[in-house]
């Protein structure tokens, strides 16, 4: 960055009030207490509308869904293979974070409660009942590849490629080589120019950005409450009501806000690789002493199925499959991770200084999905293992959606039974807190508009969001579960907001490229900037 550049970014970070841009404040602010309000007032009437715009979304704009996250996979696979991948970002000769470090950031951060939550359930859930895309007998030895594939389809390359690839390029080019703001705005800087830069457009735009990460977010810790109260109910005899709910969250909300607060060198940068480690063991320990022949199998069937009904399982629409299905599972990740897409990207730019384009691209759309569907058939595997052979049975919790029941039953039947139950809430633990201390933090920088934002903003954010999940939580667990509906809706502006690094992502690194003498090359220039 030019000295020019480091002025103006400290000049607007010396404009910032301390809490950051009131625009920005004002209306996410005013998304959590109106939220709750309403849902003190009439839980039936919030419940209904969001299930309605839910449902809506869904079936309407599904498709345009999965077309936006198909798009920026193979562009972003594009960019990397072009020789504009050998820029680097930050103009750093070396890397800021050494190798293993950023990786542990990216996967706990990417992965992060969701993941775990989901992957003990959802892969037993297809094979108990058979995605839309298969025809095989459920519950039988030949539906185990398709619903290993099924899982990794909501979780693998798509997923994570619009969590951090074309849009963490053009963020990264921004910052650091034009000294703009790291926010969800700059994103629309090439199309709209300066004008969503300075005025009240730009706020509002970061605004339902941090809306749909804070509802993105509440969701994990919220269930978070309720699995870990769960487990520690039926493996210690501890009470599993709201109290129990409620010290979990002050425990946990004090880990996340503390690292966020110390910051990425150091306590979000240590949580991750405790993680790392913890999930490491824990995988060993599933692999060596589990059904090692079954799961060697399974993830080769499954990866197998996965690659060659790719494009059948990322286009299926309503009208080819079952519209409930497609709306509570395909459609509603794909937007979950639609609306994480601009606060990932800010962190995954953060964080990459001194990488290459090429290095960024393949760590988060290649290398970390293939980790994820090695961990979703090392717990999800296994419980399908489990259910095969009739030690475990979860069909019935798993056709009422009670995730945190199977998570809880597959891990008591791994190796170590309850020690490794334990092991694996405190897992869950630290992948949530691993999301609420870098979502802080983003939150934090995109209210701020510079990297360094002020401790007391990152606290706010992640207190505000655990008490969100309290308040919700007292009112019964199935509010969290709107709130998580909500996240859908939130994903139509965010789209919006993602769609332009479609064409601005190569721009942008190829602008690069070329100011460090890589590439001659000269593309289409950008409408603005």
């Amino acid at each position: 960055m030019t000295q020019d550049n480091i002025a103006t970014q400290a000049a607007r970070a010396a404009k910032e009030p301390r809490l950051g841009d009131p625009i920005v404040l004002g209306l996410s602010v005013g998304f959590i207490v109106l939220f709750v309000a309403l849902s003190l007032y009439d839980i039936d009437m919030v419940a209904n509308a969001i299930g309605a715009g839910f449902a809506w979304t869904a079936s309407t704009l599904g498709s345009y869904f999965q077309l936006l996250l198909l798009l920026t996979f193979f562009i972003g696979l594009g960019v990397a293979v072009s020789p504009a991948a050998s820029a680097r970002i930050g103009n750093r000769a070396t890397p800021e974070i050494s190798t293993f470090k950023w990786l542990s950031i990216i996967m706990c951060t990417l992965l992060a409660g969701g993941g775990v939550f989901f992957a003990a359930g959802e892969p037993v859930y297809h094979f108990v009942v058979t995605p839309p895309t298969f025809d095989t007998q459920a519950g039988t030895a030949e539906a185990v590849a398709g619903a290993l594939a099924q899982s990794f389809m909501h979780w693998g390359f798509l997923a994570w490629a619009v969590l951090g690839s074309l849009t963490a390029i053009v963020l990264a080019h921004a910052h650091y080589d034009k000294g703009q703001p790291l926010q969800p705005r700059t994103l629309l800087y090439p199309v709209l120019g300066e004008r969503v830069m300075s005025g009240a457009l730009g706020g509002v735009v970061d605004a339902l950005c941090v809306i749909a990460v804070v509802a993105g977010t509440v969701g994990p810790i919220g269930f978070l409450a309720t699995q870990v109260s769960f487990g520690l109910h039926e493996l210690l005899g501890l009470p599993a009501g709201y109290a129990t709910q409620l010290v979990i969250l002050v425990a946990l909300a004090a880990v996340y806000v503390t690292s966020a607060v110390t910051g990425i060198h150091r306590g979000i940068q240590w949580l991750s690789r405790f993680n790392v480690f913890l999930a490491l063991a824990i995988a060993a320990v599933i692999f060596l002493f589990g059904p090692t022949l079954f799961l060697t199998n399974a993830f080769t069937q499954g990866f197998g199925e996965y690659l060659t009904s790719f494009f059948t399982m990322a286009t299926m629409t309503a009208e080819t499959a079952p519209a409930w299905w497609m709306q509570w599972w395909t459609v509603f990740f794909f937007a979950w991770f639609i609306g994480y897409g601009p606060l990932m990207a800010i962190f995954v730019a953060r964080i990459s200084r001194g990488r290459t384009i090429r290095q960024m691209i393949l760590a988060v759309a290649v290398m970390a999905p293939i980790a994820t569907t090695v961990w979703f058939t090392l717990l999800g595997g296994s419980g399908i293992h489990f259910q095969l052979t009739g030690m475990i049975d979860l069909t019935e919790a798993l056709n009422n959606f009670q995730f945190d029941v199977a998570t809880l039953t597959v891990a008591q039947a791994l190796p170590g039974g309850t020690l490794m139950a334990l092991a694996i809430l405190v897992l869950t633990t630290i992948f949530v807190a691993t999301t609420g201390d870098s979502m802080s933090y983003a939150i934090a920088v995109v209210g701020s508009g510079h990297d360094q934002p002020d401790a007391l903003v990152r606290a706010f954010w992640g207190i505000a969001m655990a008490l969100m999940a309290g308040i919700l939580l007292y009112m019964g667990a199935g509010q969290i579960s709107v709130l998580q509906q909500f996240i859908v809706i939130t994903a139509i502006p965010v789209s919006l907001v993602l769609l332009p690094s479609l064409w601005t992502g190569p721009q942008a690194a190829y602008a690069m490229a070329r100011a460090q003498g890589l590439t001659s090359r000269r593309p289409k220039e950008p409408l603005h900037g």
